[in-house]
């Protein structure tokens, strides 16, 4: 058996794990919602359908492969191997995004990169207790990578916008991939796995496969405890529905914007800026009233916050009216990872907390599978018929249908009654 030699954590260590946050928010919004389905259809000629694919493979290979990581790091004692190994590969996949001048080249490299990036979230947060030293300061620390990691969406918007402003969207990706790589460093050049000792030296690889095969049964038996326990199972299964909306929300509002409502690049960054702005302060507000209300009834109106944010979508014939859409999802995209987190600390067995946290992470990265892919068939089918804008108000009305079905499967398991 392995002993591991904890260090005392230093606000070095802990600065520098949060500033990552900082770092990979800046791929996620100039990348992944900002600049690349934007250039797909604009400059090279495809179409949300082609973002679709592109992202949804790169989940797929996620899920397939993040066991495998999981078990790595465990085998080997050691993460930040893997973390330095990820954030290389995804820095580099968005560097060639910027040198393609076809769509199927760069769907390939951006599945690429945002491969490596979901990848490397992985290892970074379990990172975590590493950093945080003692479970009192795990929220804390927490609460640091995420703060800094809204300041990276605002940070990388309003650095890369000069290149963008004399090169087009391409100009977008080198920039990003700098950045992205600059402000890692510091994560990757101080945080340190902790010394192991290891009474017997014995290969330990040859369990690899073993372990492995042995992932998927566990996911099986983690969705049979999951249903034993009803509020647990229900939540989990309205969490599915309503992040099939909000994920592809993130990956195609500033296609909409654009395309439907007519926002130019100028108004689309502010558009972003202030959506983030605005998660921030909900992430906050939603914070105190969790605390005063509990999860469950919170996380009820959070999503009445989406309806309202996803019905202005839907009826805006103006950028003035779908102004205020940006707002209103900054400030229910805050409150869902809020009380989402929550909820599953207060509805699970403390013995099977991580079993159900996988679970719960699980259902997030399925639902980034199902929405963009819904969303592009649909804007795709209706542009064959002739009817390109009319498309998109049926995706925006489908993703509406979905946060009101998360919000009725909530409604029937007694949500408001889940107090505090």
């Amino acid at each position: 058996m392995a002993v591991v030699t904890q260090r005392t954590p230093s606000w070095r260590v802990i600065g520098a794990w949060a500033l990552y946050d900082f770092a990979n928010t800046i791929f996620s919004m100039n990348v992944v919602s900002r600049y690349f389905a934007l250039w797909l259809r604009e400059d090279l000629g495809g179409v949300d359908l082609h973002y679709s694919l592109a992202y949804a493979a790169s989940i797929t290979l996620t899920l397939v492969t993040m066991p495998l990581l999981g078990v790595l790091s465990d085998v080997y004692e050691r993460r930040m191997p893997f973390l330095i190994a990820c954030t290389v590969v995804s820095v580099a996949g968005t560097a060639m995004l910027g040198r393609q001048t076809h769509f199927f080249a760069a769907m390939a490299w951006f599945a690429v990169a945002n491969y490596a990036y979901q990848m490397s979230l992985v290892v970074y947060n379990a990172l975590l207790p590493l950093v945080a030293g003692t479970s009192r300061s795990v929220g804390k620390v927490s609460g640091y990578g995420v703060a800094l990691g809204y300041a990276g969406a605002i940070g990388g918007l309003l650095l890369v916008q000069p290149f963008v402003a004399r090169g087009g969207n391409v100009a977008a990706f080198l920039p990003t991939a700098v950045l992205f790589l600059l402000f890692s460093l510091p994560c990757l050049l101080v945080v340190r796995d902790p010394r192991v000792s290891r009474p017997e030296q014995k290969p330990r690889w040859k369990h690899l496969p073993a372990q492995v095969i042995q992932a998927a049964p566990q996911l099986f038996r983690s969705i049979r405890d999951a249903r034993a326990h009803r509020a647990l199972f229900l939540f989990l299964l309205a969490n599915l529905v309503y992040c099939d909306a909000i994920n592809t929300v993130i990956l195609f509002m500033s296609v909409y914007a654009k395309r439907v409502i007519g926002f130019g690049n100028r108004e689309l960054d502010a558009f972003l800026i202030t959506a983030t702005v605005c998660a921030i302060g909900g992430s906050y507000l939603w914070g105190l009233v969790t605390s005063r209300w509990g999860a469950g009834r919170t996380l009820f109106w959070v999503l009445m916050a989406w309806v309202v944010a996803l019905t202005l979508a839907l009826v805006s014939f103006s950028p003035r009216l779908f102004w205020l859409v940006g707002p209103m999802a900054g400030i229910g995209l805050g409150g869902v990872w809020v009380t989402g987190r929550t909820l599953v600390v207060e509805l699970s067995p403390p013995a099977q907390l991580g079993e159900f946290f996988g679970l719960y992470g699980l259902t997030e990265k399925f639902t980034a599978i199902l929405g963009p892919l819904l969303w592009g068939v649909t804007v795709f089918l209706f542009e064959r018929w002739g009817h390109g804008l009319a498309g998109y108000r049926i995706a925006i009305g489908e993703l509406l249908a979905a946060i009101l079905a998360g919000w009725w499967i909530l409604h029937k398991a007694g949500v408001s009654r889940w107090a505090a």
